[in-house]
């Protein structure tokens, strides 16, 4: 047994059971694991250990992984359901559960008939850790104060990130700044994702020093994305900040507010006007023609042929995580992409790409389409059901955009359906929902969408609206009863 494996079995085991042990005897240490788990999200990859490691595989998993954000997600979950704050009930059936159990259910058949396993075995074990992490969210989420935690947090790592980026342009040199994240065009996904939440804060009635934090996190976030270079982020940035910002701000205008929209407008105006040489030139690397109509070179339109070519052939698909295998090994090659093949799930394929061909790479990269990329690897059905477990996500935070109750409980939800909004364009030409960190950040705001719904919801059956902001600590309505856990 090797040292990895010894610490596999011996040390994350006790590291849950302490943390479970602390977590639930320590309300603070609790807060404490939240705000870890919330600020380091962007960071996972950096915190895990990966076994049964394919990095030679290029899909959207590559080892069943663990990390310190998982210890955290269980500690927080065990310890909420055992020892709920006074009053409190120790769960609920958060709305679109049952969706994502059914999806998840449908994942497993999935994997059970693919060829090979291995590969979609890797997804399954996210995918539970994404079951946990929403759980755990959302049970602990019980009131306002933990909102605004949340919200702190949040603040603190799109800054972070933000800060560091600037440090990488203009100290590092880098052309396309990418954050902790690796890759420019997930931080652009990050930014897209999360901006919007705090500018639904700067709107929402909060103490003044949180707001503040999250009118500075705002601009910062707006510099990084143009930093990114990226040209569907850039875009759709601006339109979703610009949704959040009339859906959430006050209808008349005051000192202040124009105050912060003119410091807003300059620094993001300046920093566009410094930067629009490089942003206009990556807007001329290529047109929509040529991303979507050239049959030789790997465009975007060259993964939509291939999902299609696979659903002709497989109602079910090649498999979870099967993508990278089926188009290198049978629908590449039909389609003209030469690539290197893959020899079993064990043997490490030759990284040499084949001279005179037209590829990047020796073998084929996940769809930079979630679409294609689901119909690709779970059929027909699969991404009929994703499209559902979608819809009902944009259902439960547009079921927010009614009012314009200034009450966080109200207006948050508006920025995380703006976020959702913010990730599903970027997924129309990339894969970013599968990328590690982009999936714990965007499970943990679906956690909290779920709190929030749940409240309102409750409230809404009951007649009573709570006015000091508690979530699902009064003692629960008779109708509810079939809700507790």
């Amino acid at each position: 047994m090797d040292f990895k494996t010894l610490f596999g079995v011996t040390i994350i085991p006790a590291g849950v059971f302490a943390g479970v042990v602390v977590a639930s005897l320590l309300k603070p240490v609790r807060d404490f694991f939240f705000i870890a788990l919330v600020f380091l999200c962007p960071m996972i990859e950096r915190l895990d250990l990966n076994y049964v490691s394919r990095e030679w595989y290029r899909g959207t998993s590559r080892g069943f992984e663990v990390a310190v954000l998982d210890v955290l997600s269980i500690s927080l979950l065990v310890s909420t359901v055992l020892l709920p704050r006074r009053g409190c009930i120790r769960g609920f059936w958060p709305a679109s559960f049952g969706l994502l159990l059914l999806l998840f259910a449908y994942e497993c058949f999935n994997v059970g008939i693919a060829d090979p396993k291995l590969f979609g075995l890797f997804e399954l074990e996210r995918g539970i850790r994404g079951i946990i992490l929403v759980l755990a969210v959302a049970f602990y989420v019980r009131s306002e104060r933990e909102l605004r935690l949340y919200l702190w947090a949040l603040a603190a790592m799109v800054a972070y990130e933000s800060l560091l980026a600037l440090k990488q342009r203009y100290l590092g040199g880098i052309h396309r700044v990418y954050g902790t994240l690796d890759e420019s065009n997930s931080l652009s996904g990050l930014l897209c994702t999360t901006a919007p939440i705090l500018v639904a804060a700067f709107n929402a009635r909060l103490p003044m020093l949180l707001k503040l934090f999250c009118g500075f996190a705002i601009p910062l976030a707006m510099v990084a994305e143009i930093l990114t270079i990226s040209r569907a982020g850039v875009v759709i940035l601006s339109l979703i900040l610009l949704g959040t910002m009339l859906r959430t701000a006050r209808l008349r205008l005051n000192a202040r507010t124009m105050a912060w929209t003119l410091v807003i407008f300059l620094g993001a105006a300046g920093l566009a006007a410094k930067s629009w040489k490089t942003l206009a030139s990556r807007f001329h690397e290529s047109s929509l023609k040529d991303e979507y109509e050239n049959k030789k070179n790997l465009g975007r339109g060259y993964y939509i042929r291939i999902a299609k070519a696979i659903a002709r052939d497989r109602l079910f698909g090649v498999g979870l995580n099967n993508w990278s295998y089926w188009v290198s090994n049978e629908y590449g090659p039909k389609q003209g992409y030469n690539f290197v093949p893959y020899k079993g799930t064990d043997a490490v394929p030759s990284d040499k790409v084949p001279e005179n061909s037209n590829l990047d790479e020796a073998q084929a990269a996940p769809a930079h389409s979630l679409g294609a990329l689901t119909l690709g690897e779970l059929g027909i059905p699969g991404l009929v059901l994703f499209s559902i477990v979608w819809i009902r996500w944009f259902q439960m935070g547009g079921s927010f955009l009614g009012g314009r109750d200034p009450n966080p409980m109200r207006r948050i939800p508006i920025g995380i359906f703006f976020g959702f909004c913010g990730m599903f364009l970027q997924c129309l030409t990339e894969w970013f929902f599968r990328h590690l960190p982009l999936y714990y950040v965007f499970h943990v705001m679906l956690g909290v969408l779920m709190s929030l719904y749940y409240v309102k919801r409750r409230e809404q059956k009951s007649g009573v609206v709570d006015p000091v902001g508690g979530l699902i600590c009064a003692q629960p309505h008779p109708t509810l009863e079939q809700s507790w856990i």
